[in-house]
């Protein structure tokens, strides 16, 4: 059986200044959609929204035909990773997986070339790469039926870009994921959806050409 997410209706406006209207958005497990816009286009904006960092004009959420109307029961079933860091710098990598994971789960998320060499270091003596890695192996691995990825590649080496694909799409078997970057081109290698936010609304966009014909890329940008 496959979760759906649905939301409907979004309408924001920040200083009376309209940032989206009317916006429809759709996920359902194994969907990685990824969601294009230009910069102050709303990316960010719609996906603090459905997760409640932020308290929109209108919002109709359903999560499996069930509406959701408080935060902490989207939360339950959506995890988000937000652009700024989210960890407390004053813990180690260690207690924090120790915190987050059952015991039985500890063994296989450590079990990773990357984090081994930073398991005993504090967050704060992290690198930025290293940093968001973490985090979003973390979000990745929450027991939810929902991800929701804010600039997950954001700052950080090819290698570790790699490596975070892996994951979302390990991840994809079982969870639906909703993505934004700036890194378009990683988002097209992975995305089985693309959505396209211009003029304040929304549009499933049906190929990456249709990125070029509504003016989001040039030709030679695919």
């Amino acid at each position: 059986m496959k979760n759906s997410l649905h939301v409907d209706s979004v309408d924001i406006r920040f200083d009376g200044k309209k940032i989206l209207s009317d916006v429809f958005l759709k996920c359902e497990t194994s969907d990685i959609v990824a969601i294009f816009g230009r910069n102050g286009s709303g990316k960010s904006t719609l996906l603090k929204a459905i997760y409640g960092t932020i308290k929109p004009e209108n919002l109709f959420l359903k999560i499996n035909n069930k509406v959701i109307t408080k935060t902490a029961d989207v939360r339950k079933m959506v995890s988000f990773l937000p652009q700024n860091q989210f960890l407390p710098n004053n813990i180690s990598v260690r207690n924090v997986i120790n915190l987050w994971f059952e015991k039985n789960e500890i063994h296989d998320f450590c079990d990773d070339e990357l984090l081994k060499p930073i398991i005993d270091n504090k967050i704060e003596t992290l690198s930025g790469g290293e940093l968001k890695y973490l985090e979003v192996k973390l979000v990745l691995h929450s027991r939810t039926m929902f991800c929701i990825l804010d600039e997950p590649y954001s700052g950080i080496s090819p290698i570790m870009i790699e490596k975070i694909n892996e994951l979302i799409l390990q991840q994809s078997k079982i969870k639906g994921l909703i993505i934004t970057d700036h890194d378009y081109q990683n988002m097209l290698n992975i995305a089985t959806k693309l959505y396209l936010i211009k003029d304040q609304h929304g549009h499933f966009i049906p190929n990456k050409e249709t990125l070029v014909a509504k003016g989001y890329l040039q030709d030679y940008m695919l």
